[in-house]
């Protein structure tokens, strides 16, 4: 990647071989859509020049609210090279939500699709991507040479919304600078040299999400080709890692534990092509990498760290070469940029980062912020431990975490116990009201195809292979987890759900009727 640029709009560098295969677009069902480096530039600047046409002030924020395509980020580039601020939206999130959002960011105007046309355009002026007329994108956008707008140090050129699993979702600002920071850290040196193969990328979660969105930015990074899914499904996603060779790729862990929970789906293709999966953004266990390992015998799969306000560029490989822990996040890529802080020792508490890719504060929520933030010092709200040789785990959100009787329970540390068992796929631990202990471990579980494991065996399990207070006093097994907008498991929903089978004592159904229950 070349240290010259600096605008996060300029990533297909027109320095390296713009001829190169940059966008596969999946989206549409009449084929594949295909665009070189050089028509992703001429069309992100075709953006650029429209938009300053519109009269639009420089530092005005225009929403993206769409399925993943090569418009999503061809508009995303081009809204950021022409001084503007780009905030892709989460099109799965509440109604309700959706026009908070639009309100609070003071939209101007948006880049939108056929089924989300109708709802921005009650409150915003927008540009369809499906609109098949004079006033649609494709009529509106031509390709174009444009010089980029050059942003101060601390300009803004995207702006975020966290998941809002707690309340309003929160607009995180983040600089050209910090997320060229972070590439240029995460992406290192790599180059599309004459005669190299150029790495194949796959895309399937979602874009307002910084786990897709930043993997997108790094394939543009490096010259590489980008297949772009409009959502995951689980044929879908396996086919295109099959049939379009794909080299290397990251994901949420939840994805890839779809993709393996049927093994005769993978039966009879050839996933060689693929070498590298990194996995982040939710909780990863040992027992999951394995079967991950065993259905991808040729791909190297690590476990990553990152956050919206404070990017991804935390932890990397040992300096001294010591091979990484499995589940490990990794060793500081600088020791001066991390610390763990409110926890028994200096090895165990919450995760504070202060890097050129953290937030100076949210939007227009300067209390949350102090919260938060201590002089550059990010604080994180998950709860690391480190081991002897400096390495990273991750334990749990603080604010996950609630008593039992008196002991602190993090329930990624009881899900990572009831997936040791061999019958078990997944597993979500949600806290329970009780009178007597504040709360107890409930779960809900997804069984392995064909097991007949049942609820007691499965708390003997527990209890036999982990300290009491922590079993699970309920389970409930389900044939899937439920999923948030961001591919994670979403808790929220469990623990409702947890609550209406408490008073509806709706534990006890019989296994039969479980087997057919959507939750």
């Amino acid at each position: 990647m070349t240290d010259f640029l600096h605008n996060l709009g300029d990533l297909n560098d027109p320095a390296l071989s713009l001829d190169l295969p940059a966008i596969v677009d999946l989206s549409h069902a009449s084929g594949p859509r295909r665009y070189s480096h050089a028509e992703v530039r001429a069309l992100a600047g075709g953006v650029a020049h429209w938009l300053q046409g519109q009269g639009l002030p420089r530092g005005a924020r225009i929403a993206i609210a769409a399925s993943n395509r090569a418009e999503y980020l061809i508009s995303y580039f081009g809204i950021m090279r022409g001084g503007y601020i780009a905030v892709p939206i989460n099109i799965k999130q509440p109604r309700e939500t959706l026009e908070y959002v639009l309100q609070d960011a003071e939209i101007a105007l948006a880049f939108t699709d056929g089924a989300r046309r109708d709802l921005l355009a009650a409150h915003v002026p927008l540009l369809d991507f499906d609109a098949a007329g004079p006033q649609g994108f494709e009529a509106q956008i031509v390709a174009a040479e444009f010089e980029s707008v050059r942003p101060g140090p601390d300009e803004v050129g995207q702006m975020l919304y966290t998941s809002g699993s707690t309340g309003k979702p929160k607009g995180v600002p983040l600089s050209h600078v910090g997320q060229l920071w972070a590439l240029r850290t995460t992406a290192g040196t790599a180059r599309v040299a004459p005669g190299d193969e150029q790495q194949r990328y796959l895309l399937a979660q979602p874009l307002f999400h910084m786990n897709g969105l930043f993997m997108a930015k790094r394939a543009f990074a490096v010259h590489a080709q980008l297949v772009i899914l409009p959502g995951f499904d689980v044929d879908s996603y396996l086919d295109a890692l099959e049939h379009h060779r794909i080299t290397i790729l990251t994901a949420v862990p939840t994805m890839f534990a779809r993709l393996i929970k049927d093994p005769a789906r993978l039966q009879g293709r050839d996933f060689s092509a693929l070498k590298r999966v990194m996995l982040g953004s939710a909780p990863m266990t040992m027992e999951l990498l394995q079967r991950l390992r065993n259905a991808f015998p040729g791909t190297q799969f690590s476990h990553g760290y990152g956050t919206t306000e404070a990017g991804p560029a935390v932890f990397g490989p040992h300096p001294e070469g010591i091979p990484t822990p499995g589940l490990a996040l990794g060793y500081p890529l600088d020791l001066r940029q991390v610390r763990l802080v409110d926890g028994p020792d200096d090895n165990q508490g919450v995760l504070a980062m202060r890097n050129p890719a953290v937030l100076a504060g949210y939007h227009k929520l300067p209390a949350k912020s102090a919260q938060v933030l201590d002089d550059g010092w990010y604080y994180s709200g998950d709860v690391m431990r480190r081991d002897q040789q400096g390495f990273f785990y991750f334990v749990g959100r603080a604010d996950d975490m609630f008593v039992c009787a008196g002991e602190n329970i993090y329930p990624v540390e009881v899900e990572k116990l009831l997936e040791r068992h061999p019958d078990v796929a997944q597993a979500s631990v949600v806290p329970l009201p009780d009178e007597e202990r504040a709360h107890v471990p409930v779960a809900f579980v997804v069984r392995r195809p064909g097991s007949g494991l049942d609820a007691e065996a499965l708390k003997g399990f527990a209890l036999q292979h982990g300290p009491a207070y922590q079993h699970p006093r309920r389970i409930r097994f389900v044939a899937e987890l439920p999923w948030a907008g961001t591919n994670k498991v979403d808790r929220n929903a469990l623990i409702q759900l947890a609550r209406e089978l408490e008073a509806n004592q709706g534990w006890h159904i019989y296994e039969e009727e479980l087997q057919h229950e959507p939750i």
